[in-house]
């Protein structure tokens, strides 16, 4: 394998970052000893080797062309099904990734709840979907996912009204610099993780009562640079990387994917990466990538197809609860090397502190 002269090297912390993408006719594996540079090598050509590909099956190409050649695998019988008197919710469902896995719900014939933090945007996207698809069962709610008191009040409302087959994990953020809620929490932290724990958690109880329920959350690669660290998870110490702590918050949801699936044995769960796409998020988070990636970033409904996959195809639950997707195929959650792996005992432990975390903002949410 041949390395860059500008790859630092660091061997005490070797970390591999899979990333798909194109240089002339050559796939591109990033090997990154230095994750706090992910970002800027994120935009570069860098270790170019395909020659043990079908060696490894894991090295699944995350842009465009990767997606195009992986569909000419896809069954479309799989997602061409009804799915009418179905409830599914999705989180961040005005923009990206989130409006088109509900635009195709609603296609399909499913009651679709969109949970969104703009009222003005998530209306406009409403519309959308509904004068597309022509499905009138589509329903809002505005909710602040880095809001912890306000996700346990909608979850509360949302049980005693409605029923739900599948919740949908897509909401998300990077902010670049340290942020706090007006709770006290690192705005990243309280988005991607401490939300999606609140949500899932709360609605489980409803979840139980419906057939075939399922849980998806919408990870990253990015995770794949990261070992779960739980000393640290509102990114209080050190040097503030909004790009690592991203990527920390995506390792944590596949963590918690695993544990929840232990634990939940009647829900189906999955998390997955949906390739880099050419959402909003994106161009406004990582303007650099965008600007050098652009031409090879997946549509929003590339990057929306396995979500969409494991929503409402019947051979998604057919796979065990808990794996990690790329591509509408479980891959690894872990590069070969990486020391990605962390002790059970600290997956444990993440579990029990947001549960802490989740518990003290019910107590104080209005109306328990």
């Amino acid at each position: 394998m041949k390395f860059l002269e500008d790859c630092p090297v660091q061997p005490l912390i070797p970390l591999y970052l899979l990333v798909g993408g194109v240089v002339g006719s050559l796939k591109v594996t990033l090997l990154l000893y230095d994750s706090t540079r992910m970002r800027q090598l994120l935009s570069k050509s860098v270790v170019i080797d395909d020659d043990d590909d079908d060696e490894y099956p894991w090295r699944q190409n995350a842009h465009k062309g990767g997606y195009e050649s992986a569909a000419k695998h896809f069954n479309p019988a799989d997602v061409e099904v009804d799915v009418a008197g179905r409830s599914f919710l999705v989180t961040g469902a005005n923009s990206g990734i989130g409006k088109a896995t509900a635009k195709e719900i609603a296609r399909r014939g499913g009651t679709v709840h969109l949970v969104c933090r703009n009222k003005e945007r998530a209306e406009v996207a409403k519309e959308e979907i509904v004068t597309e698809t022509g499905n009138q069962n589509i329903f809002l709610h505005i909710v602040d996912l880095s809001n912890p008191k306000e996700i346990w009040k909608f979850a509360e409302k949302f049980q005693n009204e409605h029923k739900l087959n599948v919740l949908i994990n897509n909401a998300g953020c990077m902010v670049n610099n340290r942020e706090l809620t007006e709770d006290g929490l690192e705005k990243n932290f309280a988005t991607n993780t401490l939300g999606t724990y609140i949500m899932t958690t709360a609605l489980v109880p409803l979840l139980e009562k419906a057939a075939d329920a399922r849980v998806i959350t919408v990870s990253s690669g990015g995770m794949l640079v990261q070992k779960l660290n739980i000393s640290d998870l509102q990114s209080g110490s050190g040097p503030f990387d909004g790009t690592m702590v991203y990527a920390q918050n995506k390792r944590q949801q596949v963590v918690l994917t695993e544990q929840w699936a232990k634990a939940y044995r009647n829900i189906h769960f999955s998390v997955m990466h949906p390739g880099w796409a050419d959402t909003p998020a994106v161009r406004s988070s990582m303007p650099d990538f965008y600007e050098r990636m652009k031409n090879s970033l997946r549509t929003e409904a590339q990057g929306a197809d396995t979500v969409l996959w494991l929503a409402v195809s019947a051979e998604a639950t057919k796979l065990p609860s808990g794996l990690f997707f790329q591509d509408r195929q479980p891959v690894p959650t872990h590069l070969p090397l990486a020391y990605t792996h962390s002790p059970p005992e600290d997956e444990e432990k993440l579990m029990e502190v947001l549960e802490e975390f989740s518990q003290k903002f019910k107590s104080v949410s209005p109306g328990v």
